[in-house]
């Protein structure tokens, strides 16, 4: 697999979702009714996701959106994603884009990865906290788990004085597909190196290759040669994918308050980040 590999296109148009993409988020949307009678007509999906991918990709104010760009008003564009994120539409359409891949390039279940990334929550809010690489700010953190080609299998989301290794075994468990039952590695950094972490990666049937953290008075571990690894470091894949979720500006930033509305815009990222792979390897 090569490191310079990008899943977005080159030229991205931030005003339309990508047609095979809509194809499939359409079938988790609530069936659209025409008004009985006189009165205005109600706003297509297609407009609102569209506003969303915007958001997401130019990082938008809510209310600098303008009506004629997407025929919808910033107001019921905000009320529309958090009615959709309510009724849990988002990891649904998270989970039907995964299937997609796995239709059109199977998940590489070999080797797998997490990590998490901080990002600053100028607005604080629900599951916020002080983060200790940023000067104290508000912030909070991005969790991922991928598979081999990076594709994001389970993402969640946390304060960013949250430790690491409490994550590890929540994504394990939030997998958005049925896992497979060949053998499995699972890599990690030496954030995670802790006896529980070790003890939830073993039970849940992966070999683990936990970056080992050094302990106070404990000598240096002599380097190895790169002939005499006997695994490829992997860890740097999570690392791509979620750089590939800071390019998008609206994600980069946690401007939401509510977690949950953090979390279903994260996810409509992923969705987004499958179908590239699923097309574009």
């Amino acid at each position: 697999m090569r490191k310079d590999r990008n899943t977005k296109p080159k030229n991205v148009n931030y005003f339309r979702v990508p047609r095979r993409l809509w194809r499939i988020i359409k079938r988790e949307l609530p069936k659209e009714t025409k008004p009985k009678g006189p009165g205005r007509p109600a706003i297509p999906h297609r407009n609102v996701v569209d506003g969303l991918w915007y958001i997401m990709w130019t990082g938008c104010q809510w209310k600098a959106l303008k009506r004629e760009w997407f025929g919808v008003s910033s107001s019921v564009l905000h009320e529309r994603f958090q009615t959709w994120q309510t009724e849990g539409r988002w990891e649904k359409i998270m989970r039907r884009v995964a299937r997609y891949y796995v239709r059109e390039r199977r998940i590489a279940w070999q080797w797998q990865s997490i990590d998490s990334k901080s990002v600053p929550a100028p607005l604080g809010g629900e599951g916020t906290g002080r983060n200790p690489t940023d000067r104290g700010k508000s912030g909070s953190k991005i969790h991922l788990l991928v598979d081999q080609r990076g594709a994001p299998l389970a993402v969640l989301v946390s304060g960013a004085n949250q430790h690491d290794k409490w994550s590890a075994g929540d994504l394990i468990v939030s997998i958005v597909v049925v896992r497979s039952s060949q053998q499995q590695n699972m890599c990690l950094d030496k954030g995670y190196d802790f006896d529980d972490v070790h003890q939830i990666v073993t039970a849940a049937g992966y070999l683990k290759h936990i970056k080992h953290r050094r302990r106070r008075n404990e000598p240096p571990e002599p380097e190895l040669a790169p002939e005499d690894k006997t695994f490829p470091a992997r860890r740097w894949v999570v690392e791509r994918t979620l750089g590939w979720l800071a390019k998008r500006r609206g994600i980069r930033t946690r401007w939401c308050k509510k977690p949950d509305n953090w979390l279903a815009l994260l996810q409509f990222g992923c969705a987004s980040i499958l179908h590239d792979l699923a097309i574009f390897g």
